[in-house]
C-alpha cells in the first residue's frame, strides 16, 4: 500500500512513521508512506502556501494555487483510490472504516492548516472527508497519523501475529476483554483460572462473555449497532 500526505509541516509526520508497527511494515515493503512538503509548491520568492479568507475572520486557509499544482503533479504519477482530507467536518473515523481503508492500494491525504483549505479544492478534488473526533487540532497531521496507523496495522503480514488484528476492539463492534499476563499472582491479585485451564473453547467463552459485559458497561451504544446489524 502506498500513502501520500501532504503537510504545511511534514517534519510533524517523521517520528510516528519511523518506530514500532509501522516502521516494521515499511522495512517488510508493504507499506509505503511518503510526506510532500506543500511549501515545495509555494508562491513566489517566500513559497507562500496560506493567505486570509474573503469575508474576513481570524486564521489563515491554504491557497488553491499550492494545493491544486502539488495535487496534479501527484496524480499525474498515481491513480489513486481515495483523496482525504482530515476535517473536523467528516465521517468519524471508526473500525470498519480503517478495515475498508486497509483494501486500497494508493491513498493520498491532505492536511489542512489553521482554517482549513479552500473550498473549492474540496469540491473538486476530495473524494473523502475524515474525522478522528469532535474536536479542532491546529493542523491534520495529527489526525493523519492515527489514520495511517490504524489502517497500516490491518496489512496482511505486518503484525507478527496475524489474528491480533482481528481481535482488537470493535472489529466485532464489542470491546476486547480483559488481558492478563505473568506472574498468575501478582500482590495477591490473581488471573482468572480459567485463562490457566488450558482448555480453548471454555476460554473463548469466557472471552466473548467479559467483552459483552465490557461492552455494556462502557460502551452501551455499540450494542444497539450490533442489534441493527
Amino acid at each position: 500500500m502506498r500513502i501520500d500526505i501532504i503537510s504545511v509541516v511534514p517534519d510533524l509526520l517523521t517520528s510516528p512513521f519511523s518506530h514500532s508497527i509501522l516502521k516494521r511494515a515499511k522495512d517488510k515493503n508493504l507499506l509505503s508512506v511518503n510526506l510532500i512538503d506543500l511549501r515545495d509548491f509555494g508562491i513566489g520568492g517566500y513559497k507562500q502556501v496560506d493567505d486570509y479568507a474573503f469575508g474576513g475572520g481570524a486564521g489563515m486557509v491554504l491557497m488553491p494555487e499550492p494545493l491544486v499544482h502539488c495535487i496534479e503533479s501527484l496524480k499525474s504519477k498515481v491513480q489513486y483510490d481515495e483523496i482525504i482530507y482530515l476535517s473536523p467536518e467528516g465521517i468519524t473515523l471508526n473500525q470498519k472504516l480503517a478495515n475498508q481503508l486497509s483494501l486500497k492500494e494508493n491513498l493520498l491525504l491532505i492536511c489542512g492548516h489553521y482554517k482549513g483549505i479552500d473550498q473549492r479544492v474540496r469540491d473538486q478534488f476530495i473524494t473523502m472527508e475524515i474525522s478522528i473526533g469532535d474536536y479542532v487540532l491546529s493542523g491534520g497531521e495529527l489526525a493523519a497519523a492515527v489514520l495511517v496507523d490504524s489502517i497500516g496495522r490491518l496489512i496482511p503480514g505486518v503484525l507478527n501475529d496475524e489474528t491480533s488484528a482481528l481481535t482488537d476492539s470493535f472489529q466485532d463492534n464489542l470491546l476486547a476483554p480483559p488481558v492478563y499476563t505473568r506472574p498468575a499472582d501478582f500482590r495477591g491479585l490473581l488471573v482468572p483460572d480459567i485463562l490457566l485451564s488450558g482448555h480453548e473453547a471454555k476460554i473463548e467463552e469466557w472471552r466473548y462473555e467479559q467483552s459483552l459485559l465490557r461492552t455494556k458497561e462502557k460502551r452501551p451504544d455499540l450494542l444497539k449497532d450490533l442489534d441493527a446489524l
